[in-house]
């Protein structure tokens, strides 16, 4: 028997309602798209999911994805900043 997966189940918003507000928005990430709608906040367990449809545009999942598998992309404005404040450091 399988399973699907189609939504963060805390506030029932489909992975296909997220997508919709993604495409409108132009929002790449978790906290980019919860500026738009409400979901996520709870047990978080969608985060993984939400990244994974950000990615592949996929909205219904037959396995399991964990953090591992979608990890968080790093902001790459607080990298720069991480690396001018390294280089400071230095001098």
């Amino acid at each position: 028997m399988g399973y699907w997966i189609d939504r963060c189940y805390c506030f029932g918003r489909t992975f296909a309602e997220l997508k919709d507000v993604a495409d409108e928005t132009g929002e790449r990430t978790v906290p980019g798209l919860q500026e738009h709608v409400l979901f996520g906040e709870r047990c978080m367990l969608c985060h993984a999911y939400v990244r994974r449809m950000l990615r592949t545009g996929e909205t219904v999942f037959s396995e399991i994805v964990t953090d591992a598998d979608e990890p968080e992309r790093v902001d790459e404005e607080s990298v720069e900043e991480s690396v001018e404040e390294s280089v400071e450091d230095r001098d």
